[in-house]
């Protein structure tokens, strides 16, 4: 068991590194469509995982509250997405493609806050995973190891073109290969400990479980209405972030009904 919950912490964290070595294989110059390609498709699993993994399982568990199940729903949604809203308006970070960083002003380097912008939005990937991983630990009957596993693996599929997303363009602005592979992995390394912290701290509340489950969805929704959504339709018109879209939502939901 204990071995099983590591591996499933650490793959999407292996998922980012995978994508950030892209840029041993790729040239420094990011187009326009393979952003929108890979933008839209991480969207798609993030939307999906919210969906199947997260809220549908936190209404499952508050059943006993009947015509009032969706309360924990809509109050942990809130609460993630208010908290993903603290944190943006908080921390200093630097979208793509964007002149004007976000968060307190403080005089951090471009390329700091061009990663900081992505781990961000790791940081309720990893809650996503460690709230599911809590539940099945402690023997919650809706939440299954294949559907533990299931998560896992659809954020790592999500976090290849988010790894590839950092460390790509940053080779287009000048920064050594192996530097911005490093700065793509640690892009990631904010999942496993934001994984391991829900873990930590589901211990003293599981009875909160519902709630928990939805905050990770929320502030994972929060994350792509955000931002992938826009950068995935930025510039000119054109359908391939929703055709995407659609294909990461459609693999996620298999893998989910498919794996338990």
């Amino acid at each position: 068991m204990i071995t099983q919950t590591i591996q499933e912490i650490l793959l999407p964290f292996i998922g980012t590194g995978l994508g950030a070595a892209c840029v041993f294989v790729m040239g420094g110059a990011f187009h326009t469509g393979i952003r929108r390609i890979l933008t839209g498709f991480a969207a798609g699993v993030m939307v999906a995982a919210s969906v199947w993994s997260l809220l549908i399982p936190a209404m499952e568990q508050a059943a006993g509250l009947g015509r009032w199940a969706f309360i924990p729903a809509v109050a942990g949604s809130w609460l993630g997405i208010l908290f993903l809203l603290a944190l943006d308006k908080t921390i200093p970070h630097l979208h793509q493609n964007c002149m004007e960083p976000e968060g307190v002003c403080v005089p951090l380097k471009r390329t700091t806050m061009l990663v900081l912008a992505v781990t961000l939005h790791n940081i309720p990937e990893g809650m996503a995973v460690g709230v599911v991983l809590a539940g099945r630990m402690a023997g919650n009957e809706s939440i299954s190891a294949t559907g533990a596993l299931a998560l896992s693996a659809g954020i790592a599929l999500q976090n290849f073109p988010e790894g590839a997303i950092v460390s790509i363009p940053l080779r287009a602005e000048g920064v050594g290969k192996g530097r911005a592979f490093l700065y793509g992995v640690l892009s990631g390394a904010a999942e496993p400990l934001a994984a391991l912290l829900t873990i930590w701290l589901a211990g003293f509340i599981l009875p909160a479980l519902p709630y928990l489950l939805s905050f990770a969805a929320g502030a994972m929704l929060y994350v792509v209405v955000e931002e992938l959504i826009p950068e995935a339709s930025a510039g000119t018109h054109s359908n391939l972030g929703t055709i995407f879209f659609a294909m990461g939502f459609t693999l996620m939901l298999a893998l989910d009904v498919a794996l338990k």
